[in-house]
């Protein structure tokens, strides 16, 4: 089993929410998060100043996915965040050694 750590721009968020719905994965954690890669931040003009920020806003998905399902979801979120544009995001896949459901104390693939 895998966790997946997605991070997107906040305009894809619901492109790519839909789109992992779309193949049946329904469980995620959402975080808005700020950050920078190659992009080093923005400048935007307001009311004649100029104002730069190192960090853009991004919204990070948190998933679990059996290894089986693993292909298909990250197609599934490239595709449905890629602009083709600096910016678009990474996505980091971890291995998890367990799951436990709290509620009932299942375990493993089960509890996801």
């Amino acid at each position: 089993m895998k966790k997946l750590e997605i991070i997107v721009r906040t305009s894809t968020f619901n492109t790519v929410k839909k789109a992992l719905e779309a193949i049946g994965i329904h469980g995620m954690t959402i975080i808005e998060v700020k950050g920078y890669g190659r992009q080093r931040g923005y400048k935007e003009v307001y009311r004649g100043a100029t104002l730069e920020s190192q960090f853009v806003p991004k919204t990070q998905i948190n998933l679990l996915v059996h290894d089986e399902g693993l292909p298909l979801v990250l197609e599934t979120a490239i595709s449905a965040a890629r602009t083709g544009e600096l910016g678009d995001g990474k996505i980091a896949v971890l291995p998890v050694e367990d799951v436990i459901r709290i509620r009932t104390g299942e375990r493993g693939d089960i509890a996801i």
